[in-house]
């Protein structure tokens, strides 16, 4: 392929797909279009597999946990010691005066062994002597299912909601929006907090469903509910424009019901933006997860998560710095690899989007 670098070729049209291809010219889907867009995005991609590295690692918890760090996230280590370079190091010292007669406080964890210890304590411990990698890996899982799992269900009622009062109006839509102004009038945080601390105390238990304290079913539905507004209200609004289309009045004349039309006609063409606002609302709820663990209202101990790992540590954080900007660090690279990502699809999901080919 030769093409002069300084100009712009839009590849959603079929003279510069049968250019960039050296081949006949042909239709192509959007979905084609869209993913040739984004595989010149390559800083999309970079993060892509950046999220998907980390989405490994935190799997691989039990791997590491039961045969390289062999402890628990859960277990302490309190008063024991470990074997570096031919020397017992306590986990947690004990303080006092050394042989030389010089005084060390007592309580401070150890830092990072990276491997000195065999593979324990690669991160360091906390002051309980647990081992810092290991729950890493645990609370990254748990950010992790909390983040993904409240994003298919927050999406998941957004698209129900959005379709019914963009399609059918009236009652139904001044119910559903009402609903979602009503969501939307509490800042998100300070709702899930509100919700997140009723619901950590007492659990769940109505309507035949039961939620025990502790769970984390609990930041998961405080979560999807409080960012349901934040989808369903751009997803309405598409689909009142895409309600007065001429393919709609045509499908509605041939005879095709509501639940038809819904499915068959507006979903689709409404599904590279669910697709976008899922890629993005998961990064948002690691984020709120974190923030509410951070208090209190989101995973609760001894369940590690990376917010509350951040809480845990913020005692210590000017003797043991790590406890904090270790599990903050991979907060920062998940929700950035998520949203260079998800801002990437977008642009390739974009008919508009323009770009360029180099020789």
């Amino acid at each position: 392929m030769a093409t002069e670098s300084t100009t712009d070729f839009t590849l959603d049209t079929a003279a510069a797909l049968a250019a960039d291809e050296e081949g006949a010219i042909e239709g192509k889907s959007p979905w084609l279009l869209a993913w040739r867009r984004l595989r010149r995005n390559y800083v999309a991609i970079g993060f892509f597999f950046l999220f998907v590295a980390i989405v490994v690692l935190c799997l691989c918890a039990p791997l590491y946990a039961n045969h390289v760090a062999h402890t628990g996230p859960n277990t302490g280590h309190l008063g024991e010691t470990f074997t570096r370079n031919g020397k017992q190091v306590p986990v947690v010292s004990k303080g006092g005066f050394d042989a030389s007669g010089q005084f060390h406080a007592g309580g401070i964890p150890i830092g990072p062994q990276l491997w000195h210890a065999g593979g324990r304590y690669v991160f360091g411990a906390d002051d309980q002597g647990r081992d810092v990698a290991v729950r890493l890996l645990y609370g990254g899982l748990n950010s992790l299912l909390v983040g993904i799992g409240s994003a298919i269900i927050c999406t998941l009622f957004a698209i129900i909601f959005a379709l019914l009062a963009g399609y059918f109006g009236g009652k139904t839509d001044w119910v559903i929006s009402r609903g979602f102004d009503l969501i939307w009038a509490f800042p998100v945080l300070l709702l899930a907090i509100a919700l997140g601390t009723a619901l950590s105390i007492n659990g769940f238990h109505h309507f035949g469903i039961n939620i025990q304290s502790g769970s984390l079913w609990i930041p998961i539905l405080v979560i999807s509910i409080v960012l349901i507004p934040y989808v369903g209200r751009p997803l309405r609004g598409q689909i009142l424009s895409l309600r007065e289309k001429e393919f709609i009045e045509a499908a509605t004349a041939q005879g095709a019901s509501s639940w038809r039309v819904m499915l068959s006609e507006l979903l689709p063409n409404i599904a590279s933006s669910i697709l976008v606002f899922f890629t993005l609302i998961i990064a948002t709820n690691i984020l709120t997860e974190a923030g509410l663990s951070f208090l209190g209202a989101g995973v609760q101990p001894p369940n590690p998560s990376w917010g509350t790992m951040i809480a845990d540590g913020q005692d210590r954080i000017a003797t043991a710095p790590w406890l904090t900007i270790i599990p903050g660090i991979m907060i920062v690279l998940t929700v950035l690899s998520l949203n260079v990502f998800g801002d990437g699809l977008r642009d390739a999901l974009d008919p508009r989007a323009k770009v360029r080919m180099d020789a």
